[in-house]
């Protein structure tokens, strides 16, 4: 049974990856269909992450009244109909009011996967199930590259709304076996299902928080003004620009699976600080950047800098601030998450607007620099809650 289920949460998180990407990929062609400017592409990541952030919030709610099983299945239809109505889509409203459900799905589906994940399994567990993440955020793009040929993004939501689909009827087949393993999990770890502190009083966590919410400002950045950056700032293709922008998702889910594998040897804390050295060696190539070759594998470095933080943070939650807490901070975490998601792309469209979207390199090298300090003080204030 534990078996089936790893597996079912591999495929669940490729299932959370799939819709990730897509929008800043397609968003170059949309945006040319329905004659809008740069920035209306961060309103529909705002509406999206909204959703995100209300149904991340209620997830602990959520999770504790329809169990673990029932809150991925649900959250997985409720995406895959979002995406099929993008796909009949034919004007930017339309797109607008789709956003909300999409993110509601993603937002419970997130925090009930990783709790899960942080409570029951080891490190490399985490690392290669975010990089399985990876693999659904990798192919979204690499999907709608080829439809993007011939400018029919509607045709590319169409096929990702039928994979997730064709996952939701595989976690409905699934629901009995999730309810046995959430019957052994109550016996197994009771205190997990008591009462939790509230969050204010937890030492660390604001900053646990704001970490999440620059992490994701970062990653999202990245994959919703890439593309567009390079077909206005490089002068590329819009399909060219969308496999350049794969290549970074790629090299999330092989530096998710590398991770994986060093966590054998290293702690989260090793991972998370050198995944933060590869950061500001990918800002800096995409900043020196004079040929497309060094884009693409300043890209390829991005990816591979963020893969490890995400997971590893997540990871050591319930060892920072207490298993009775974890599935409530994870939530939170997550709500912060997205909240950066959709505020600083949004931001940073507006300003690309007024500005120029050749800055995009330095804005993603100044997040990266406030990740790395809020990271320190996270990990000085642990330090010290260890001491007492």
């Amino acid at each position: 049974m534990a078996t089936l289920l790893l597996i079912l949460i591999y495929i669940a998180f490729i299932s959370l990856g799939l819709p990730d990407s897509i929008i800043g990929v397609s968003w170059p062609a949309m945006r040319n269909q329905f004659g809008l400017s740069l920035e209306y592409g961060g309103y529909i990541s705002l509406i999206v992450t909204i959703g995100t952030i209300v149904s991340s919030l209620l997830s602990g709610i959520i999770i504790k009244k329809l169990k673990t099983g029932k809150v991925i299945t649900f959250s997985i239809l409720l995406t895959s109909l979002a995406l099929l109505g993008y796909s009949f889509s034919d004007n930017y409203v339309f797109i607008l009011i789709l956003a909300l459900p999409l993110g509601f799905g993603a937002g419970s589906i997130d925090t009930a996967l990783n709790n899960y994940v942080a409570l029951h399994y080891k490190p490399h567990h985490m690392n290669w199930l975010h990089s399985f993440w990876g693999v659904g955020a990798t192919i979204g793009p690499i999907i709608m590259a080829f439809y993007l040929l011939d400018s029919n993004w509607q045709k590319g939501f169409l096929i990702i709304a039928a994979i997730q689909f064709i996952l939701m009827l595989l976690m409905t087949l699934s629901l009995p076996l999730w309810r046995k393993s959430e019957e052994k999990q109550q016996l197994d770890i009771p205190h997990i299902t008591g009462n939790h502190l509230p969050i204010r009083k937890i030492k660390g966590v604001g900053y646990a928080l704001l970490i999440f919410l620059v992490y994701c400002a970062i990653e999202f950045s990245i994959g919703i003004w890439g593309s567009s950056y390079l077909v206005l700032s490089k002068d590329l293709i819009i399909s060219k620009a969308a496999q350049i922008v794969t290549v970074y998702y790629l090299g999330i889910t092989l530096g998710r699976f590398i991770s994986g594998l060093v966590s054998f040897i290293a702690s989260n804390k090793m991972l998370i600080f050198g995944g933060i050295s590869f950061l500001f060696l990918g800002g800096l190539l995409l900043i020196m950047s004079n040929s497309i070759t060094m884009t693409t594998i300043a890209f390829g470095i991005l990816g591979i800098g963020l893969a490890p933080i995400f997971p590893s943070m997540i990871h050591d939650t319930p060892k920072n601030f207490g298993t009775e807490n974890s599935q409530y901070i994870i939530g939170y975490q997550i709500a912060f998450a997205y909240i950066g998601s959709a505020i600083f792309p949004a931001l940073f469209g507006i300003l690309y607007s007024y500005v120029s979207i050749d800055i995009f390199p330095i804005s993603i090298f100044t997040l990266s620099a406030l990740l790395l300090l809020l990271i320190l003080i996270l990990h000085s204030k642990i330090r010290k809650n260890e001491n007492v």
